[in-house]
């Protein structure tokens, strides 16, 4: 059976509501304090004594340049690049971090919807009987009948507080804090990977240094032998590089273990199971060490900090939240088309001019007595904005803390560095000779094992300065932000306001 379409005036009539309701919706004001970032006195430098941009003697120099986007190929690793990436791909962090951005991006799309009217259409068809004592109501007296009932909705709230505009701009700093928490979480893997990689080269190093010590001790154990055939030295001199063979031995293993370890993080950071293979491989000799190190200074550090943007935007939402909870206490208007519809007792009757009917109402309606539950809800807002204002200053004292450290590290890494080399050179000296001494037999093996032992020591110290400086410079370029904001693909999007 067709259908007569609808009565023009129906669509007309909600086009015109619709207009009328959004003037008066754009007309009103947003009660509540209007969002503006702290005024924090930053400090001019990071640390209390200026920290020497002066390159000497091969060490690290600071200079005042930004921080590229991929951070991690100033190392010049081909095999640290792949990882990272792959990392970024398969990492199941970065795609928690992008499902959260994603749904509080929904919900502000959510939240806007109403700045518009609600519209909504029903159908209903029933058969009934009236009582024959009753009236029929309709003109054909009939007491069985159809009716058949078509009828649209229409309502809005005309929200003059702008209870709903803050709730809007509440969600969409909730947003960016969730854009900021994937940067983090962007910056945080990145930065957990390459400090994985430079920890597997310096074990790798550390076995490698081992190896050599045992190769060495074994040789001094045939020496020692040899020695004793001869009649040169006692069955003690031999049982103690016996021992000294046995303990170089014993920290063998342990190495061992924590390089399985950290094959074992490495792999999981790349988003794979333990049981599957890596083919990256890392080595002190495979990461360069860049020699010039960027230093943003101390009045960008809280813009390009991803933890100290996320607590101001968390700061801007609990604003917001105020302004929802003051409006809250103030008049709520709502106008609308509550019925507009057709009714007939035939389906083909069911548009025709004579069936329409329709309600046009609005309602105003004020909160009087609630035992001080929407004044309490407003005090608990205020303190919620009060508790994020001292969070974000928190997050900036210690964003400026962890760069000071840094820097602190880099400073003392390069002492160190420089005064390992020289044991390492002094100690290497000292067992050269000590070996030919004891060749001759001109010192004990207990005056050798010792003069090993401090030789051994040095080159794991060495090895250890090494790694220090990698993993600060690492450090470095995490808390200075890592370069997010010169990023050109999807994930540096921000929210759109």
């Amino acid at each position: 059976m067709a259908i007569n379409n609808p009565s023009p005036r129906l669509g007309y009539s909600i086009t015109l509501l619709a207009a009328a309701l959004s003037s008066l919706q754009l007309s009103g004001c947003a009660v509540g304090p209007n969002f503006v970032r702290p005024s924090t006195a930053l400090p001019s430098t990071y640390t209390e004594k200026q920290i020497g941009t002066a390159q000497r003697d091969g060490s690290q120099q600071l200079i005042e340049h930004d921080i590229p986007a991929q951070w991690w190929e100033v190392f010049h690793s081909p095999a640290l690049n792949h990882l990272v990436t792959a990392s970024l791909q398969h990492n199941p962090s970065i795609d928690a971090a992008q499902a959260a951005l994603r749904g509080a991006q929904e919900n502000v799309k959510a939240q806007q919807s109403a700045y518009f009217p609600t519209v909504g259409i029903a159908y209903s068809g029933a058969r009934q009987k009236t009582p024959a004592v009753l009236a029929s109501p309709l003109a054909s007296n009939s007491y069985i009948y159809n009716l058949h009932t078509a009828q649209v909705n229409v309502s809005y709230n005309l929200d003059l507080f702008g209870a709903n505009r803050r709730q809007v701009e509440s969600l969409k700093a909730q947003a960016e804090s969730e854009q900021f928490q994937l940067e983090a979480t962007y910056l945080t893997l990145t930065s957990n990977v390459v400090n994985a990689a430079i920890l597997e080269a310096m074990l790798r190093e550390q076995i490698r240094v081992t190896d050599e010590i045992i190769g060495s001790q074994q040789k001094l154990l045939d020496m020692a032998h040899r020695q004793f055939d001869l009649g040169q030295i006692s069955t003690a001199d031999v049982a103690t590089q016996e021992a000294s063979l046995a303990s170089a031995q014993a920290t063998l293993p342990p190495l061992q273990k924590q390089l399985a370890i950290q094959r074992d993080l490495l792999k999981t950071l790349a988003g794979q199971f333990p049981s599957e293979t890596l083919d990256a491989e890392f080595t002190l000799n495979q990461l360069e060490l860049p020699q010039q190190l960027p230093l943003s200074l101390p009045s960008t550090l809280v813009d390009h900090r991803p933890d100290v943007r996320a607590a101001e935007a968390e700061l801007h939402a609990a604003s917001a939240d105020i302004g929802v909870a003051i409006a809250n206490r103030l008049p709520n208007i709502t106008l609308g088309v509550n019925s507009y519809g057709t009714s007939a007792s035939r389906l083909s009757d069911l548009f025709k001019s004579a069936t329409d009917f329709w309600t046009l109402a609005g309602g105003i309606t004020q909160p009087l007595f609630d035992a001080g539950a929407l004044k309490h809800k407003q005090g608990a807002a205020e303190a919620a904005y009060d508790l994020a204002k001292a969070q974000y200053r928190q997050t900036v004292l210690g964003a400026f803390q962890n760069v000071a450290d840094v820097l602190q590290a880099i400073q003392a890494d390069t002492t160190g560095l420089q005064a390992a080399e020289k044991s390492v050179n002094a100690a290497s000296r000292s067992a050269g000779i000590a070996r030919q001494q004891f060749k001759f037999g001109d010192i004990s093996a207990l005056t050798l094992l010792v003069i090993e032992q401090n030789e051994q020591q040095a080159k794991l110290n060495l090895t250890q300065a090494r790694a220090n400086q990698l993993q600060d410079t690492a450090a470095l370029f995490q808390a200075l932000g890592g370069g997010w904001w010169n990023r050109t693909d999807s994930l540096a999007s921000h929210v759109q306001k």
